[in-house]
This record gives structure tokens, sequence and C-alpha cells, in this order.
């Protein structure tokens, strides 16, 4: 994904020498690709790609305006304070932000609130009105491959997101050296970009992404996704973008 918007604009591409400075000089080499961006920037809330009560009844208005509108806000809110106090990580990409800030598993202050706004935008877009059912061509394809059946995929995903302990996130990515589908899931904020994996789609396993529509029940919340919510459509969109990056092997399978 990586998208983010600015107050005023910066290179696409942060491309830059090293960063030296004595509050990060243990990240060594981790920030040659950000920039010190020379005017003040800052990243801004990405509205869903649907109406908040087109989900309905699977997710409802009510949830949305207060998971998008208040917890999502939120991360980006603390966010753009922290960077507002020390600017050295404005001008990257709030991919490369994330990578930067997860420090090889000994994150930096901003890593959560980077990382949570980074997991939002991708969940909401993993999702739309109409979805779940199956996926189709060469997606269906890839995890038949990699799981044996569709139904195993499902299965594996909803046992992961139902042993997934306290908060965190459920996915799907494609593993850039094995080549290969896989369903993993991690805790708090952290995202599969920082072990340089490509993620396909994902699910919101705190607690505030479904007590208010579920009441505490998780399994009913994990189903649902699956079942009418989850969006092959924005998975094909990213499982192409992928192959660009990553040679699937025989057979060759088209994604669209």
């Amino acid at each position: 994904m990586g998208w983010c918007s600015c107050i005023n604009l910066f290179p696409p591409s942060c491309q830059l020498s090293e960063l030296k400075s004595t509050m990060y000089e243990r990240q060594k080499k981790l920030f040659d690709s950000c920039q010190r961006a020379s005017k003040v920037v800052a990243y801004r809330l990405k509205t869903p790609p649907y109406k908040l009560d087109a989900l309905e009844p699977y997710m409802s208005q009510r949830t949305l305006e207060l998971h998008w509108g208040g917890h999502h806000r939120q991360y980006l809110e603390y966010l753009n304070r922290a960077l507002g106090k020390n600017d050295i990580l404005y001008g990257c990409t709030i991919d490369e932000l994330v990578k930067v800030t997860y420090n090889n598993g000994s994150p930096l202050p901003e890593f959560n609130n980077a990382a949570q706004f980074w997991n939002h935008d991708f969940f909401w877009e993993s999702m739309q009105p109409g979805g779940g059912k199956m996926p189709e061509l060469g997606v269906l394809q890839q995890i038949e491959k990699d799981f044996g059946s569709f139904n195993n995929f499902k299965e594996k995903f909803v046992e992961t997101a139902l042993t997934t302990f306290g908060s965190g996130w459920v996915w799907l990515v494609l593993k850039k050296e094995e080549r290969r589908l896989e369903v993993v899931k991690t805790s708090n904020a952290v995202t599969p970009l920082v072990w340089d994996d490509i993620p396909i789609i994902n699910l919101d396993m705190w607690e505030h992404a479904y007590y208010l529509d579920y009441k505490g029940d998780r399994e009913e919340y994990v189903k649902a996704f699956m079942d009418h919510l989850v969006s092959w459509n924005a998975a094909m969109s990213r499982m192409g973008r992928a192959e660009a990056f990553v040679n699937l092997g025989e057979p060759k399978i088209p994604v669209a």
C-alpha cells in the first residue's frame, strides 16, 4: 500500500544518504531509505473505500465510526504529534516509516502508531460490500496450490484468528523466499511488512473491531469476515503487484 497524503509535497521516493543522529545512531543504516523533508509534512486519514454503512449488517456504521473515526484517527494523531516533536523521520512513505521504526525487533517509540495506521488502512481495503464467498482466477488457484483447497485455507485462517492471544492481526501473506501463500498472525501492531512478507489480506483481532457488533463472539466475527466481508478483488490486485517481485513458479498461474 504505502499511501500517504501530505500537507506539503515532497519527492515520492525517499532515496537518500544516511541520516546520522545521536538519537538514532544505533539504527546504523536503517534510515538510508528515508529523507528529512525540507518542509513540515503530516500523514492524513484516508477514508475507507465505501460508505460507513456499506458493510452492514456484518459490520455496522456505529463500529466504523468508532473504529475508523476514533481508534484509527487516534493512531494517526499520535503519530503526527510524535513526528512533530522530532521530524527526523519525515519524508518516509508510511511503508518505509513502519520498517525503519521497527528497528529489527527493537521498536522505536513511533512504531506502534505508524504500524497501526498502516494496518488499518490495509484492513479497510481488505473488505468490500458484498464480499466473502470465494476468490476467482489465479488467486483461487494459488490458494489451492499452497493450501490444498480453499476450504483448507479458510479453516486455517479461522483457526489462526481464534487462537490469536490478546490483541493482534491475522494475515494472508505471500512469503518471498518460500514463494508461497501462508496464514500468519501478529501481536499488537506488528505487520508482516517488517519481515519483508507481502500482505494480501488482513483481519483486525483487536477487541474494538468486533465488540459492538458481536458482543465478544470472536468466532462469529471471523466467520462473518470470511463469508461476507473479505475483498477478493483487493486480494487479486495485491497478488498482481506481488507477482512483479516474486516468481511463483510452475504452473504459471495468472492472477487476472
